[in-house]
């Protein structure tokens, strides 16, 4: 009898945690990845509760796993196109972008030593640059450099195959189309953050010193944008006054209707994490309600007893920039009822979780969340059926693994 693997969508930690899952009972396993690295958003975080584990401490394991593991079949830089057929018998069209550099790449770095162009670093969103020819990150799997097609000269320019000791970079490669028949397949695609652009009365457009919850990962990070080290964008300066303003655009008919479950304890940790780096820095969390629960309500505790944090129990419903590039936040403090104008020298915003694009038709709500489709053999996992924290993608990503054996 010929079994059929399992289809992993989305190399993120759930994907990841399913494939390894899946594999280490005996099942095949495809895993595939849109991205040019496995590690999906946990990856460019500084840490992830409820541990404050780096990415390094989780990530780093079952990416070793899957090297040793034969059943596990992994492509990156593709996405599925198609999908037909019904549980047990499923045949999906796949797209892989063209892979310039082969498998035999040793990262010796000659290519981006050599390369000309410049593109923007969306490992850190855009505000760094890499060159064309570029390593993705120094935790990338597979850990290999990667060509740009959109900024890369290609034959017009040939610095990096002439620089290649190791025949490992063809610019002629072309897109590729493939084809599989999987018994069973898991949606772990994942999420993205809300566009805080179309949030007006915040102004994230118009100023460098409001960023995002996931922004603010990359600004803190140790291989971040400062190394451990929190700089306004505006003037290479340590902030000392910092707000925080929960639900942004979140809770909200205009915006997304829904909480995103995680927004309140990752500005908890991210006040946290401040005051550990600047002990001195006054903090305030503007917020709706504080929905935090199971271990993660211990970093409520901690913030309550931290005198340098304020919990104001209020909506920001404007943000406007100073002459000197500070931000004035107008809120409505419910338990004074006074309305009040805090003047900060940034702030960061908990935009809330967005489902990620998939180019195939599946069911959704009407928040494009994916419904349950187990009796169809696709079961979806995660934030790509609603809003989760990292450990709860986890254990339902486990869970997943479970369940698509046994329709296997």
């Amino acid at each position: 009898m010929n079994i059929k693997p399992v289809l992993v969508i989305g190399g993120g930690i759930s994907g990841v945690t399913s494939a390894v899952e899946i594999a280490e009972v005996g099942k095949e396993v495809i895993l595939i990845e849109k991205n040019p690295y496995l590690g999906g958003n946990v990856v460019k975080f500084n840490n992830y509760f409820p541990k404050l584990c780096p990415p390094t401490c989780g990530l780093e394991i079952n990416f070793r796993r899957i090297k040793q593991n034969p059943r596990i079949k992994y492509f990156t830089s593709t996405e599925v196109i198609e999908v037909t057929g019904e549980k047990g018998d499923f045949k999906v069209k796949m797209k892989t972008k063209p892979q310039y550099i082969k498998n035999n790449c040793t990262a010796c770095g000659k290519c981006a030593e050599v390369c000309p162009e410049e593109r923007p670093n969306e490992f850190n969103y855009g505000f760094t640059n890499t060159k064309a020819a570029y390593l993705p990150h120094e935790m990338a799997f597979p850990y290999k450099f990667q060509i740009d097609d959109e900024f890369c000269k290609k034959e017009a320019c040939n610095k990096c195959v002439e620089a290649c000791e190791y025949n490992a970079i063809d610019l002629s490669a072309k897109e590729e189309i493939s084809e599989i028949e999987v018994s069973s397949i898991i949606i772990a695609t994942g999420w993205k953050n809300y566009d805080a652009s179309k949030i007006e009365n915040l102004n994230y457009s118009n100023s460098q010193n409001i960023i995002t919850n996931v922004e603010f990962e990359r600004f803190i990070a140790s291989n971040g944008l400062n190394e451990n080290k929190l700089l306004r964008l505006s003037d290479n300066t340590e902030p000392k006054k910092i707000a925080f303003v929960q639900c942004a655009g979140s809770r909200d008919e205009n915006h997304l209707p829904y909480c995103s479950a995680v927004c309140c304890s990752a500005s908890l940790k991210h006040a946290l994490t401040i005051q550990e780096l600047y002990p001195e820095a006054e903090v305030k969390i503007f917020y709706i309600d504080m929905r935090v629960a199971g271990r993660n309500e211990d970093f409520l505790v901690k913030v309550q007893e931290n005198k340098n944090i304020e919990l104001v129990k209020g909506k920001v419903g404007k943000i406007s920039e100073t002459e000197n590039n500070n931000l004035i936040l107008e809120a409505e403090d419910i338990l004074s009822g006074k309305k009040i104008k805090y003047e900060a020298e940034m702030a960061i915003l908990a935009t809330g979780i967005v489902p990620s694009d998939i180019k195939f038709d599946l069911n959704k709500d009407q928040n494009q969340f994916i419904t349950d489709l187990q009796k169809d053999g696709i079961i979806p996992v995660a934030c790509s059926r609603k809003p989760m924290d990292v450990s709860s993608s986890v254990k339902d990503a486990t869970a997943a693994a479970v369940k698509a054996i046994q329709i296997s």
